[in-house]
Order: structure tokens, then sequence, then C-alpha cells
């Protein structure tokens, strides 16, 4: 640290050599620095948003539709097609102690919902009140979910989709107003926040009418429900939970406990975890990617480097002949390699920033599906590290290297060199 103060006035001294190639290296860093500010921030932009969408169908959840069985079990043959009823939720949550939520579902496609002179053809769904947290469902400001007095009273209550909302009722609010599903009369109730859902196994909730299940069974006469939805309080859980599923539902339904085809599932926790490695290898790609381009004004830097030390041979041999440490002759090399880093990659991380947040702006305004699937270009700590630790080391090594050639230099040779 002594040498320091020393080190900073040989490099003010000569910082003033190689001025047009020192505005050209930090050019190049500049527009390094800029490409991979960029394509981190898509890639992280990207990331965050396939991790949200994967979300949009639930977070944790595990979906359960009725199969066949493959094996024979207790006199029953192979081959029988299973069906569950509503009461199964219960059963479940009774019976396996780490379930938080469930919920029994009842899907109908093909059916009328008219609001004044608009019809249209929408699936219903019959769920129960936990449905809304379980599917991430949740109500827009002045509206609700479906409740437990709906589901008791069989109430003929709806909760709208945010795109059949705009379907039927365009700019009008729609909370309290009168629907008809089949010509018969629904009162709206709420209607779903806009979110980006990935994953579907009946078409995008934005298009769904929702109502209770109980009123559901009464106006289809629908005995059998179409799946079950549940969430363990602790998602690290699943695997334990959909092991305890197959031995309640095969106890009841009397079918072996290891026939994996007599039950369909999707645990979102293992397609979550595959989403979040597709958005890391994005990213990470996108980085190699600018990381390339920085090394390119990092080679630069180098050839300045080289350059310098070409220019200085006789002041670096007569500094070695008078008995100059090693540091005083790596040191101004290389922090003057750091500062042109410096230089360029504070230029062009403020440019980056700059974009980075207009083009967030711009494709917040902008209505495309296109964009909103990319989602917003975010630069966050971890762009900004790993952009100044990729700065820092081309820096060192650009100066490293260089200044290493010089203080090999025999200073009887520097002296005669021409």
């Amino acid at each position: 640290m002594g040498n320091l103060p020393l080190i900073l006035k040989l490099f003010r001294r000569t910082a003033g050599i190689n001025r047009k190639r020192m505005v050209m290296t930090v050019a190049a860093i500049a527009w390094g620095t800029l490409s991979i500010v960029l394509l981190l921030s898509f890639g992280e932009g990207l990331k965050r948003n396939l991790s949200k969408g994967s979300r949009g169908l639930g977070e944790g959840i595990i979906v359960i539709w009725p199969g066949a069985t493959s094996k024979a079990f207790a006199g029953f043959p192979q081959g029988r097609n299973l069906r569950f009823l509503p009461e199964d939720a219960d059963l479940l949550e009774a019976n396996i102690p780490e379930l938080e939520l469930t919920s029994a579902e009842m899907r109908r496609w093909g059916n009328t919902v008219t609001y004044e002179r608009v019809t249209l053809t929408k699936p219903v769904v019959g769920v129960e009140p936990a449905y809304g947290e379980l599917r991430n469902q949740i109500p827009q400001t002045g509206g609700r979910f479906i409740n437990d007095r709906d589901e008791e009273l069989k109430r003929r209550v709806v909760f709208l989709g945010n795109d059949l909302k705009d379907e039927l009722f365009s700019d009008k609010d729609a909370i309290g107003e009168t629907i008809f599903i089949n010509q018969v009369p629904f009162t709206v109730v709420g209607v779903m926040q806009k979110k980006i859902q990935m994953g579907t196994y009946g078409g995008p909730d934005a298009n769904n009418a929702v109502v209770p299940l109980s009123t559901f069974r009464a106006l289809f006469g629908r005995r059998y429900v179409s799946d079950l939805v549940v969430r363990a309080a602790n998602p690290e859980v699943n695997e334990a939970v959909k092991k305890r599923l197959y031995e309640i539902l095969g106890a009841k339904y009397r079918f072996d406990p290891t026939d994996e085809r007599a039950l369909a599932m999707w645990d979102t926790v293992e397609s979550q975890k595959i989403t979040a490695n597709i958005g890391i290898g994005i990213e990470i790609f996108l980085g190699i990617i600018g990381a390339l381009t920085l090394l390119i004004g990092g080679i630069g830097v180098a050839n300045i480097m080289y350059a310098v030390v070409k220019h200085r041979t006789k002041e670096i041999g007569v500094q070695m002949a008078l008995g100059a440490r090693r540091s005083y002759v790596i040191g101004p090399l290389v922090v003057e390699s750091l500062s042109l880093t410096a230089m360029g990659g504070a230029i062009g991380i403020s440019v980056g920033v700059g974009l980075v947040q207009l083009l967030a702006f711009v494709q917040s305004k902008a209505n495309s599906d296109a964009l909103e699937f990319m989602g917003a270009p975010t630069f966050s700590f971890a762009v900004a590290l790993t952009t100044v630790s990729l700065l820092g080391t081309i820096g060192f090594l650009a100066g490293f290297f260089p200044s290493r050639r010089a203080v090999t230099i025999q200073p009887a040779a520097a002296l005669r060199y021409e």
C-alpha cells in the first residue's frame, strides 16, 4: 500500500501517451460492457417472467386425474376406469396432515354465456373456495372469489376470467351484474386479475367462468369430478404426499398403490424447477455471448499495454538498472489497464442501464403478447456483480501480462533497444 501514491504518480505522468488509441480502446470496452449489460438484463427479465408464468397455474400444487388400472388387485381385474367423487378432496385432507388446501374440480365445455346482446361459448368450472388460492386466481379490486357461503347455499354466483369479462363487458364494471349461463342467471362477484399462465390443463383461466361446485352439480346434474387439486404446506414433501395419495385413493377405489397408471398427476414443483433451470440456462448463454464481446475490448486493452511496454522499453531498462522494484514497473501498467477498463465500463454500464429502463418502459406501454412473454429487461444486482467482475478480471489480465513481460527485460538489452 505504501507504493500506491508513487504508482499513481507514474500512471498520471505516462497517461498522455497513445491518447487516440486509448480513446478507441475505451470505446471498445464501453461497447462490450453495453452488450453484456443488455444481454444479461434481457436474460434476467426472461428468467423472472418464465418463473412468474410457471407459477400462474398455481404454486406447489398437485393436480390428480383418475386413470385406469394396469394391475389386477384384490380380486378386481386390470383395465378398470376410475372416477372421483367430490368428497374425495375432504378424504385426502383428513388423512394427509401435510396437505394445506384441497379442492375438487368439475369442468364443462360448450356453455353459452350471455350478457345483454353478447353471447359466447365458454368453459364453466365448478370448484370449492380453496381453488382460488390453489390456482392463483386473485380477484381484482372490488370483487371476490367463491366463498364457503356460496358453496353451502348453492348460490348462483360467478367469478369471471379477465379475458371473458372483457369480451362480455368491455370497459364496463362487471361486479354485481347479472349474466346468463345456459339461460340461468348468475351474479358476477369477482373478476380475475390478469396473470401470465404458461401451464394449463383445461384452457387459460382468463377464459373461464367459475361457479361454486355445489351449484355446478345442481345445474348440470354431474356426480363425478374432473380432477382434484391439492397443495402441501411445504412443497418439499410433495414426493411423500404423492405416495400417500396413491395409498389413500387406492384403499378407497381398490387399486394397487404401486399402480402408477391408476392416477395421473401433475406436480408443478417439478415443472417449476425445470422452467427455472431453462431460465438460468438462457441467462448463462446470453452472458457468454456478452462476455465474448467484452473480451474483444479486453484484447484491445492488452494490445495498448503491449504497445506501451514497447514504447517505454528504454525507460523501463533505466528503471531496472537503477534498482527499481518490480512493483514500480508493474503497478503503473496495471493501474493504466484497470483505468481504461473502468472508464469504458462506466460508460457502458451507464448507457446500458438507461437503455434497459427505456426498453422496460416501452414494454410496459406496448400491447404485445410477444413482449409480455419476454418480460421487462431487468438490471439486477446479479447482473451488476457479473459485469463488474468481468471488467475487473479483463482489466487486470490485460495489464498484468504486458507488465510481466516488461520486468523480464534485461536492463542492458533495454538500453540498446531502438
